[in-house]
């Protein structure tokens, strides 16, 4: 295979594991969310995991700007840094997705491995 074609088959691999992801999701969150102490432990735990989140990624906001000013000034260029910059914020956002879907999925566990 060429170079084109392992592009395209990349694209498409990427395509299914994101059509998967959705698929998965959308059949975990259909589950019922359980009793309302189930709920109400889940809605703490979302609470705290996002917490969590908006304090790491603050952090990592400020690393990934000094990190892209870097690579805009080195020789590697600002077409670069643009890469980094973009890949940097898809990771943050796949994070944030994760985290947010698997905390909602949590609770629905219980459906699966009765107390």
């Amino acid at each position: 295979m060429d170079a084109t074609q392992w592009l395209w088959a990349a694209i498409a691999a990427g395509v299914l594991a994101v059509l998967y992801g959705v698929l998965s999701t959308t059949t975990i969150l259909r589950l019922p969310p359980g009793n309302a102490r189930m709920q109400e432990i889940a809605a703490a735990i979302q609470a705290g995991a996002k917490a969590y989140l908006n304090r790491q990624y603050s952090t990592i906001l400020v690393v990934g700007i000094v990190l892209f000013l870097v690579i805009g000034f080195s020789r590697l260029g600002w077409p670069t840094a643009g890469g980094f910059a973009i890949g940097a914020l898809l990771s943050g956002l796949t994070g944030y997705i994760g985290m947010n879907i698997s905390v909602r999925a949590n609770v629905r566990t219980e459906m699966f491995m009765p107390m």
